[in-house]
């Protein structure tokens, strides 16, 4: 599993900056700070990731293939371009019946409002 940032200043189509792996589920690091961060994963079908939650809303977006996304027991089936939430402290699980990758954004809370 890699884990490091995109660089910063270039240009980068999102789909193609992680590959499928035979059996394997592959989570790149985008950005990654204290607040939240983003990330990229490809599965190959018939992969999952353990079932868990998370104190925080994660933001999940299909970017290639179908993906399951088991929310508290309710499955989701989601295509390429579609999107769900993940609401904090709820039981998940993501499967892939089939290969697909998707981007996961989650913003955690607690810190100070920013004004700009």
């Amino acid at each position: 599993m890699e884990n490091f940032e995109q660089e910063k200043g270039k240009t980068f189509i999102i789909v193609e900056i992680i590959e499928y792996i035979p059996n394997s589920v592959v989570i790149k690091t985008i950005i990654k700070k204290t607040t939240g961060n983003v990330t990229v994963s490809s599965f190959d079908s018939g992969e999952a990731l353990t079932e868990k939650s998370s104190p925080f809303d994660s933001f999940i977006q299909v970017i290639d293939g179908k993906a399951e996304i088991v929310i508290d027991g309710t499955s989701h089936v989601l295509e390429t371009g579609q999107s769900i939430i993940i609401p904090a402290h709820a039981r998940n699980v993501i499967k892939a019946n089939v290969r697909f990758k998707m981007i996961s954004t989650i913003i955690k809370s607690g810190y100070e409002e920013v004004n700009i």
